[in-house]
C-alpha cells in the first residue's frame, strides 16, 4: 500500500496540488495507515482535481467509504479509503488544521515542496 500512497501523492502533486505530502501515519493511528495532504487553489481546482482522483483510486481497486461525493464550498475534501486517507484542503483551511503538526514525527514518504513544479 505504500506503492499507491506515493503514486497519489505524486498525482495530485502532478496536477498542480501545493506542498503535497504523503505521510506514513500506520504507528501512530488505529485508523489507516497513510496520509496524502495537499492544497487546492481554487473550488474549481478541489472538483476536478477530486473527479480525477477518484478515477486513479478505482485504477488501484480504493473506494472511499462513504462512496463518491461531490465536493462542497467549505474547501477540504476527505477521501477515507482505508489504508490511505487523502486531504485535499484550501490553504486557509490547511494552515488552521496544521495536520502536519499534528501528525509531527510520521515518516515523510513524499514531500512535493511548495510549487507543484518542484519535487
Amino acid at each position: 500500500m505504500k506503492q499507491v500512497a506515493l503514486e497519489v501523492a505524486k498525482f495530485v502533486h502532478d496536477h498542480k496540488g501545493g506542498r503535497t505530502v504523503a505521510l506514513y501515519v500506520g504507528e501512530r493511528s488505529g485508523f489507516t495507515d497513510y496520509f496524502v495532504i495537499t492544497t487546492v487553489s481554487s473550488f474549481g481546482h478541489l472538483k476536478g482535481l477530486v473527479g480525477q482522483l477518484y478515477d486513479l483510486l478505482d485504477e488501484y481497486d480504493l473506494r472511499p467509504h462513504r462512496g463518491r461525493r461531490r465536493p462542497v464550498e467549505e474547501g477540504w475534501v476527505l477521501l477515507d479509503c482505508g489504508p490511505i486517507v487523502v486531504h485535499l484542503m484550501t490553504s486557509e483551511l490547511r494552515e488552521f488544521y496544521d495536520l502536519e503538526r499534528l501528525w509531527f514525527g510520521s515518516d515523510v514518504l513524499f514531500d512535493g515542496g511548495s510549487d507543484p513544479e518542484e519535487g
